[in-house]
């Protein structure tokens, strides 16, 4: 009798976020490519379900429902989950069918994941129904998920002080990994020349949110003196000029920031690996996306010295307080460059997919 892992898949068809969706894709891969004798791997999906520019090879079969992604959302944050049938269910995301069930008797059972806890941590930063519908999923996760992973013991220790005790015995800490495929393309010259972006410069992302604390970075850059340009990710549309202003306040010239959206994989992989350092100021417990990638690339790292950052990135960072950022990077790009990279890639090492698979495996297994 085969086993069947079936995933929810509703980021490779209506992506609400670039990163959650190369999770779900890379660690769908994954599991494909791991999967014990005797079991195998499908897919749960909104309408219009899985197309062509989506394709995840080597699953057994796709259940495509009858509602788009937002309905299919509204419907599990409520418990209503027709359609679904029993059986072993792993979410990359928060977003599960999670309704009552019975483990041991039926053998149905539900796994989510959480990357980042926004809606607690810093609600202010978020539209109030974002904030209200997370908090309405977490507590259905509380009474019917079977596990909850989430990527770090600092995240966990953070769930646990905030969520109820019956919720805090079913985390499990599975780390993450660079997005499948994240190498340097061998065109990143060009790519960086369709950006519109320099040839060298440092590296940033996020947004105008006070927990990214891009101000701390472009003090920390002014503060370096090194003279060259800002490349900074991940900035919302809408918000270039705010981040420009930033910058202008912090003591750099508009003329050397470049704000970009989220970039797919290669182009985020193409500029990465130009940067001469990465700087992050974050705050938030958020599973680190950005300085993953630049782990995976070998960039020296500079990062707030925060428990999450301790976590991931162990010895290949350059760790200091906001206030102290400046004296950091200008070892980062001087004496402590070829240190950090080599650190970088040796660390990276321990962040990849097929082995958090075969964790996820042994997971529904322990179940």
């Amino acid at each position: 009798m085969t086993v069947t892992l079936r995933v929810v898949l509703d980021q490779l068809v209506a992506p609400t976020s670039r990163d959650l969706a190369e999770a779900s894709a890379s660690l769908t891969e994954a599991l494909v490519a791991t999967a014990p004798r005797g079991c195998d791997v499908a897919a749960i999906t909104p309408a219009p379900g899985l197309g062509d520019d989506q394709p995840i090879a080597g699953l057994s079969s796709e259940t495509r429902l009858a509602v788009r992604r937002r309905e299919l959302a509204a419907s599990w944050q409520l418990g209503v989950a027709p359609g679904i049938g029993k059986g072993l269910i792993h979410s990359p995301t928060a977003l599960a069918p999670l309704v009552r069930h019975d483990r041991v008797n039926e053998t149905h059972q539900i796994v989510v994941t959480l990357w980042e806890l926004r809606a607690w941590e810093t609600p202010d930063e978020l539209p109030k129904s974002e904030v209200l519908a997370a908090r309405a999923l977490l507590s259905r996760i509380g009474k019917h998920a079977d596990a909850v992973i989430v990527p770090t013991h600092a995240m966990a220790e953070r769930l646990t002080e905030m969520a109820k005790p019956k919720l805090a015995k079913k985390v499990r800490v599975l780390g993450g990994a660079p997005a499948a495929g994240l190498r340097v393309p061998t065109d990143a010259v060009g790519r960086l020349r369709h950006l519109d972006l320099p040839s060298s410069f440092i590296a940033a992302a996020g947004a105008t949110a006070a927990s990214d604390d891009l101000s701390s970075v472009f003090a920390a850059i002014a503060e370096a003196g090194a003279d060259l340009d800002v490349v900074v990710l991940d900035v919302p549309e809408g918000e270039e000029a705010a981040v420009s202003d930033l910058a202008v306040a912090a003591g750099l010239t508009a003329a050397r920031v470049h704000a970009r959206g989220s970039l797919d994989v290669l182009d985020r992989a193409a500029v990465l690996s130009h940067a001469k350092a990465f700087v992050t100021a974050s705050s938030r417990t958020d599973w680190p996306w950005r300085a993953v990638d630049a782990l995976a690339l070998g960039v020296p790292i500079v990062a707030l010295d925060t428990p999450v950052h301790r976590e991931v990135l162990a010895d290949a960072a350059a760790f200091a307080t906001s206030d102290a950022l400046g004296p950091a990077l200008a070892r980062a790009l001087g004496d402590d460059a070829d240190r950090l990279r080599v650190l970088a890639g040796d660390r990276a090492k321990g962040f990849a997919w097929p082995a958090l698979a075969e964790r996820v495996w042994a997971l529904h297994a322990e179940l």
